[in-house]
């Protein structure tokens, strides 16, 4: 008999917002090892706030968020640093820097986090290009590429140092349907054949349906759904719901 799915993210009770700003409050969910986990929502409804919180790259008002067991919420020093090393993040756009080659780029986790000579940090972001399907493009400029490619390469980047966990910001946002589909591909590819754990902020339906084993979906600071996307879009359990997954304009609500 096969054991229960292993949880490798679990959030507790998570309240975010900036200042004294709330925008989420009281969110409960778990990633299990290996899945494409989407975070769904309208503009606004806190999806990359709850991955900036998710990654620690601003402070949660309360709760816990425990990557790999270990709470990222509060941790400093050492343990914090262990913490971040479990995962790779690309953010909404790329977020390359235009001065630098692509080999450059996806050096610099590398620079940060090991002690590696030179010559092998670059051995290992060619490598990492190349499992991208931008091998032969290792010293363009970011300027010289498509915006697809882009992305490509801040995935490159996101798995420099072989996390187990990739956190994805809007990754098809600005792309067209072909790039975008191919960009699914890779990331279902990646998923499949290196166990790689991927949580992604999306409102692309198209790339949702695509590669999404799970997803939670944010309305007014709180999750209103969970569950497979094409079960979600089969069976909606409330009026946003079933708005979001078909796309119909959304009747006015009280605030």
């Amino acid at each position: 008999m096969s054991s229960a799915p292993t949880n490798i993210i679990e959030v507790r009770d998570l309240i975010a917002g900036y200042g004294d700003r709330v925008i989420l409050r009281g969110l409960d969910f778990q990633v299990r090892r290996g899945e494409v986990f989407m975070i769904l929502g309208g503009s606004g409804s806190g999806k990359s706030t709850l991955l900036k919180n998710m990654i620690g790259l601003y402070p949660a008002m309360g709760g816990e968020v425990l990557i790999g067991g270990e709470d990222i919420v509060g941790a400093t020093g050492a343990a914090r640093e262990r913490i971040l090393r479990k995962f790779g993040v690309m953010y909404q756009g790329g977020a390359l820097f235009g001065s630098m080659t692509l080999a450059g780029n996806v050096m610099l986790p590398l620079e940060e986090w090991t002690h590696l000579p030179r010559e092998a940090r670059l051995l290992l972001a060619r490598l990492k290009l190349q499992q991208v399907g931008l091998g032969e493009f290792a010293d363009y400029l970011p300027s010289e590429i498509s915006g697809g490619m882009q992305k490509r390469a801040a995935v490159a980047r996101a798995m420099a140092l072989d996390p187990g966990i990739l956190f994805l910001d809007e990754p098809s946002a600005g792309l067209d349907p072909i790039t975008s589909a191919g960009l699914d591909e890779l990331i279902r590819s990646l998923s499949r054949n290196m166990g790689i754990t991927f949580v992604i902020a999306s409102h692309e339906l198209a790339s949702v349906y695509a590669i999404g084993d799970r997803a939670i979906i944010l309305d007014r600071g709180s999750i209103v759904a969970e569950g497979a996307p094409q079960e979600l879009r089969d069976h909606p359990t409330n009026d946003y719901v079933r708005a979001f997954f078909r796309r119909e304009p959304e009747k006015a609500r009280a605030a």
